[in-house]
C-alpha cells in the first residue's frame, strides 16, 4: 500500500501539539504532492489536491485523486478499492490516539482535540456484574451488523446513564470510547440553532463514533416530560413575556426524536449515542423507549466492591484490616465514588488515606442524622402550627356563632 517514502516527491514532518516530542516524527504530504503505489502489477498514482472555499470560516476541502491506465480501471474498482478500504479500517482500529469533537456554532463545524482520558473498564469503580454486562452489550453491537440490516434497523445503539452527580457517568463514557476505539462527539444543545442545524450536526459525524449528549435534562426544555410541563404552563408563559429572547436553542422534541430514531438517524453506521442525566424522571417518556435509549444504566452511590476497586487503583492495595469497617459504613452512608476517590488521594500511605476516609464517612453520617432530626423538628413544628391555626380558626368560628345568637329583649 502507498505510504510516504522514496516514491513521494516531498514530505512534511513534525509533532502533534499535544504529543511527546520524544516520540518518532510523524510524516505527511503537502498539497500537490504525488505518491506512487503498486498493486498486483498495477501502477497507480495518488495526488493530494485542495479546493478553496468561499466562506472564510469553512476550511478548504482536501481530497486525493487517483490516476491509472484505462485498461486497469475495472480491476482497480473491484480489487484495489476494497483492499484500500479494508486496510484503512485496520489502521483506524489500531490508531494510537482518539479525538473528542465539540461543535462550533459560528463556523458550523466540529472542532477536534486529542482525547487522552485514562479511564478504562479495569479502573471503573462499579459492580463487576454491571461492568461485564456493558462490555458484552458493546461486543454484541459491533458483531451484529448483518442482524441490524436483516431487521431493517439503523446500526446504532443508545445508552442512558442516570444517577446522582459524581457517580462516574463521564468516566464510563471515556471507558466505552477507549474500549471501542471510537472518537467522541460532545454535543451541547445550546450550540444548535434549530432542527435543521441538528440534522446537519448528525450527518457531519463519522461512522464508528460516539455522540455524547450530557445532562440532557438541563440542555433544553424540549426533553422534559410534557405532562409535567403543562402543569407549569402559565409560569413559563409569564417567564417568556419577561424574556422574549430566551436562550432555548429552538430544537423541538419532534426534531430530537427524528435525530436519534427517525430517517436521519440512518445516515451512518456503527454509531453509539450516549445521554447522561441526573434526573431521569424529568425526561419525556418518548425519549426513553427502546430504539432511542436502548439500555438504561443506573450509576448509583459507591458500593463495597467499588471502594475496593478504588483502593486498588489509588493505594495499590487489595486488602486491609480497615476494609471491613469501611464496607459497613459505605452500606449505611450514601457516598459517591468521586467523594471516596478524593479521600484516597489525600496520602500515598494507605493507613492515612483509609483513616481519612473513615473520618469523612463518620462526619457525613453525622451530618445526615442531624439533617434528619432538623427535618423532623421542622415537620413537627409545621404540624403544630397547622393544628394551632385550625384551633384558632375553630375558636373564631365559635365566637362568631355565639355573637350571631345574641337577642335583645
Amino acid at each position: 500500500m502507498a505510504s510516504t517514502g522514496p516514491s513521494s516527491e516531498c514530505i512534511v514532518v513534525g509533532f502533534d501539539e499535544s504529543s511527546d516530542p520524544r516520540k518518532p516524527l510523524k510524516r505527511s504530504i503537502p498539497v500537490g504532492c504525488t505518491i506512487t503505489d503498486d498493486f498486483q502489477g498495477i501502477r497507480l498514482k495518488w495526488a493530494l489536491s485542495s479546493i478553496e472555499t468561499k466562506k472564510y470560516y469553512v476550511p478548504n476541502k482536501r481530497f486525493f485523486s487517483l490516476t491509472c491506465k484505462k485498461s486497469d480501471r475495472e480491476r482497480v474498482e473491484q480489487r484495489y478499492f476494497p483492499f484500500i478500504n479494508k486496510t484503512a479500517q485496520a489502521i483506524l482500529s489500531k490508531s494510537e490516539s482518539l479525538n473528542i469533537y465539540t461543535y462550533d456554532q459560528d463556523c458550523s463545524m466540529w472542532e477536534p482535540a486529542v482525547f487522552k482520558h485514562p479511564a478504562t473498564f479495569d479502573t471503573l469503580a462499579m459492580e463487576p456484574d454491571l461492568k461485564e454486562f456493558i462490555m458484552k452489550d458493546l461486543d454484541s453491537f459491533v458483531e451484529r451488523k448483518e442482524f441490524f440490516e436483516n431487521v431493517g434497523r439503523a446500526w446504532k445503539r443508545g445508552y442512558l446513564l442516570y444517577g446522582p452527580p459524581g457517580t462516574g457517568k463521564s468516566s464510563l463514557v471515556a471507558a466505552i470510547a477507549n474500549y471501542m476505539r471510537y472518537n467522541v462527539y460532545d454535543l451541547q444543545f445550546q450550540s444548535v440553532r434549530n432542527d435543521s442545524d441538528l440534522r446537519r450536526v448528525l450527518t457531519s459525524t463519522t461512522n464508528r463514533s460516539i455522540l455524547l449528549i450530557e445532562d440532557i435534562d438541563c440542555s433544553t426544555k424540549v426533553t422534559h416530560d410534557r405532562t409535567k410541563v403543562k402543569e407549569n404552563c402559565e409560569e413559563e408563559e409569564n417567564d417568556e413575556l419577561k424574556h422574549p429572547y430566551g436562550t432555548d436553542p429552538g430544537v423541538t422534541l419532534s426534531g430530537l426524536l427524528n435525530f436519534i430514531d427517525g430517517l436521519w438517524s440512518s445516515c451512518g453506521n456503527e454509531r453509539i449515542i450516549i445521554f447522561t442525566t441526573n434526573h431521569k424522571e424529568k425526561l419525556d417518556p418518548a425519549l426513553l423507549r427502546p430504539g432511542r435509549m436502548d439500555v438504561h444504566i443506573y450509576m448509583g452511590y459507591c458500593s463495597p466492591a467499588g471502594f475496593r476497586k478504588l483502593a486498588a487503583s489509588y493505594l495499590e492495595i487489595k486488602d486491609d484490616k480497615l476494609f471491613g469497617r469501611i464496607d459497613d459504613m459505605i452500606k449505611s452512608v450514601e457516598v459517591t465514588p468521586a467523594e471516596v476517590a478524593q479521600q484516597l488521594m489525600i496520602s500515598n500511605e494507605p493507613k492515612v488515606a483509609l483513616e481519612s476516609l473513615i473520618e469523612f464517612l463518620n462526619t457525613k453520617k453525622k451530618d445526615i442524622e442531624e439533617a434528619a432530626v432538623e427535618e423532623k423538628e421542622k415537620s413537627n413544628n409545621e404540624e403544630q402550627e397547622s393544628e394551632e391555626k385550625q384551633i384558632e380558626r375553630q375558636n373564631s368560628e365559635f365566637v362568631e356563632s355565639e355573637t350571631r345568637c345574641i337577642y335583645l329583649t
